[in-house]
């Protein structure tokens, strides 16, 4: 019996793909071997050492400890997609946004609602100062094309946009679902120069902090648009207020407001709203389920934030699934300990990822506890575990 401890309200949907003769789900369980998240911050949560994985059910994971997850081979994951569609269909709303000035004329409208017989003459009147260009025509620049970025591309081309893509670590997947009228630019800064619009759509690290800038700004067209669903801290905060205080930048469309960002008139600030469809939430919910039960069941890792994919049809009674460093000689080591014991290997896999590897071994024989404790003294080896065909 798996236990899986939920920390936020999960979708139905996926929660009722976990079999109930196999898992117990419950949001406050001792010994959980897995957590199911939303936004719940863990860093400062006292993670069990039974947690064998947490999965967010969500693309984000600012909230989980993913370096400290990892050191103890913990596989965090992630629902890359799940919520694709409801951020694109937000990210073109953002684009009219800025573009038409539809807000200003709505509030506009809401200052003359006691003025009775009079509106109609005042909206004809009033109606120019809320002008604002068409996208057909105009060049749209796409940063970091993932399932979100391609999304929004392609549908920019079906409104009549010429869009750039920016992406230098763009998977092949994705490659094959974009399409080829996207122009590809090879540089950030080639991408800026050209762009009417500007759509942000890259995870926050350390090397994206501040992506968009004062020098960035300084690269782009005068009366350009930004907009960043994706992640706050993406653009200097300070250096946009300043470039729309200026002029220099015609609107900010962000989901991520802020009081200084409330207070600039050429900020638009939806309340975090990229992901809040029942779809969205029922999507991840569903995919986040079962990366949980195929880790659980067969060891299988699927969109990993910190291990890497892994996947091996099992044809053996037995499966042994070892997390470890990756440094040299581990796999070395863990057939060795094997062929000690007379296990025989039937298949292996080994992949890595960064400063750490995952195998997953088919064996003929039962992995004993006394083999287990034997491969946990290997230095550099994190978490290991047994699962039995059927169980």
């Amino acid at each position: 019996m798996f236990r899986i401890q939920t920390l936020n309200k999960i979708s139905p949907l996926g929660l009722e793909l976990f079999p109930r003769e196999k898992y117990e789900v419950a949001s406050d369980l001792p010994n959980p071997d897995a957590i199911l998240v939303r936004s719940a911050d863990l860093h400062n949560v006292e993670i069990p050492d039974s947690v064998k994985a947490i999965a967010r059910a969500g693309a984000g994971y600012n909230n989980i400890p993913v370096s400290a997850c990892s050191s103890r081979g913990v596989v965090v994951f992630n629902t890359p997609g799940g919520n694709a569609n409801a951020v694109k269909e937000l990210v073109l709303t953002a684009l009219l946004l800025s573009s038409r000035n539809i807000l200003g004329g709505i509030n506009w409208g809401n200052t003359i609602a006691d003025k009775a017989d009079e509106v109609p003459d005042l909206v004809e009147k009033g109606k120019s100062k809320f002008e604002g260009p068409e996208l057909r025509g105009k060049t749209l620049g796409v940063i970091g094309l993932g399932a979100i970025g391609v999304m929004v591309a392609n549908d920019a081309i079906a409104l009549g946009m010429n869009v750039i893509g920016y992406d230098p670590y763009i998977s092949v997947e994705a490659a094959w679902n974009l399409s080829r009228q996207v122009l590809r630019a090879d540089t950030l800064e080639g991408l800026l120069t050209k762009a009417d619009y500007v759509t942000l759509h890259t995870p926050l690290s350390d090397t994206t902090k501040g992506l968009l800038n004062a020098e960035k700004f300084r690269l782009m067209k005068k009366g350009a648009r930004i907009i960043n669903l994706a992640r706050g801290g993406l653009v200097n905060e300070a250096d946009i207020i300043a470039a729309l205080g200026s002029g220099h930048l015609s609107s900010y469309v962000t989901d991520f407001p802020s009081a200084e960002l409330l207070a600039c008139p050429r900020a638009i600030c939806i309340p975090h709203l990229g992901a809040s469809t029942p779809e969205a939430e029922d999507n991840c919910a569903v995919m986040a389920v079962q990366q949980l039960r195929d880790f659980l069941e067969a060891g299988a890792i699927k969109n990993s934030v910190n291990f890497p994919r892994c996947r091996l049809d099992q044809r053996a009674p037995h499966r042994l699934l070892v997390a470890n460093r990756n440094i040299p000689n581990m796999v070395g080591q863990i057939t060795t300990i094997l062929a000690e014991q007379n296990i025989n290997i039937m298949d292996l896999i080994n992949h890595h990822r960064d400063d750490y590897a995952y195998n997953i071994i088919d064996t003929e024989q039962r992995i004993s506890d006394i083999i287990l404790e034997r491969l946990k003294t290997v230095e550099g080896i994190i978490r290991v575990r047994t699962i039995e065909q059927g169980v």
